[in-house]
């Protein structure tokens, strides 16, 4: 998926019998998903996204183009991504997680560390997955002021102050 377009939501199955979807919502405010419509699949079609009531961990909602159970039972786990242009602009210190991957990772005297494969969170905040050629797998790097005061999204650089040991 492109820079131009970020991921919103995602579509968890149907929801009964007339081709609704279990919609889960990755916004700061969940019900704004259906704001950004149209959203986009990852193949680039376009869907209207119009919500028809909460339900437990999501949203009932309505796609353009799906009608029956069968058609959005095919939709599960499908991501949708929203233009950028529609989604608001962030304070100084938060960032869209798209921007974040690919930007590499030095530690505070300049020593590449890595590049961002992902960010993480499991519920006790964000971690940033970090890979490179010197690491034997990824290191989870907690992506708190402490741990990472500087990102530098012009530049394409984070400096990170890591917690002793885990590099």
């Amino acid at each position: 998926m492109s820079k131009d377009r970020i991921v919103v939501g995602a579509i968890a199955g149907s929801f009964g019998v007339k081709g609704e979807v279990r919609l889960k919502s990755f916004c700061a405010n969940p019900e704004d998903i259906a704001t950004y419509s149209p959203l986009f699949d990852e193949q680039g079609r376009e869907y209207n996204v119009k919500i028809t009531r909460a339900v437990k961990n999501g949203f009932a909602a309505r796609l353009s183009g799906i009608r029956f159970k069968d058609e959005a039972d095919k939709l599960r786990g499908m991501k949708l991504y929203a233009d950028r242009e529609l989604l608001p602009t962030l304070p100084d210190d938060e960032y869209y997680h798209a921007d974040l991957i690919g930007l590499d990772v030095l530690d505070t005297g300049g020593t590449l560390l890595g590049k961002v494969a992902a960010v993480l969170n499991h519920g006790a905040g964000d971690l940033l997955e970090v890979r490179g050629p010197d690491l034997k797998g990824s290191v989870l790097l907690p992506f708190t002021r402490e741990a990472v005061p500087t990102v530098d999204l012009g530049a394409r650089r984070i400096i990170a102050d890591p917690p002793e040991g885990i590099f």
